[in-house]
């Protein structure tokens, strides 16, 4: 049971941080607060599809943590080496780089929110637009 735990810890960890950034963007009325739960939402889907790149986890339980170097030829060829898949990898390296595009432009979008109604609580935002 313990060893099943500690194989899926980073599973387990993204869907806690998933939890907290949804609790954030549901029930915070401050936009900017709202983008801090919508950026912890995105590292929580980063870090489950990292992990499903892990070719590490499950019975290879022994490999955690260790680092993918081929330390062997023979290994490979029978399998016993495991590797990180390097293609989820490269995907949310792009990913990272357009949510960082993404949070800019919503910045940008709370300043002038702020600059026409004087607030950044959605609720009086509501409110003043009638």
């Amino acid at each position: 049971m313990l060893t099943k735990i500690i194989a899926n810890v980073d599973f387990i960890f993204a869907i806690i941080l998933f939890c907290i950034g949804l609790y954030g963007v549901a029930t915070k009325t401050n936009l900017i607060k709202k983008l801090i739960g919508l950026n912890i939402i995105e590292t929580s889907v980063y870090l489950f599809f990292i992990a499903l790149g892990d070719a590490r986890f499950g019975e290879n339980i022994k490999y955690w943590g260790r680092s993918p170097v081929i330390m062997n030829i023979a290994d490979v060829k029978t399998g016993k080496e495991v590797m990180i898949n390097p293609i989820p990898t490269g995907l949310i390296l792009t990913a990272i780089v357009v949510s960082v595009s993404v949070t800019a432009f919503a910045l940008s979008l709370a300043v002038k929110l702020y600059e026409h109604y004087g607030t950044l609580d959605t609720s009086k935002i509501k409110k003043l637009r009638g």
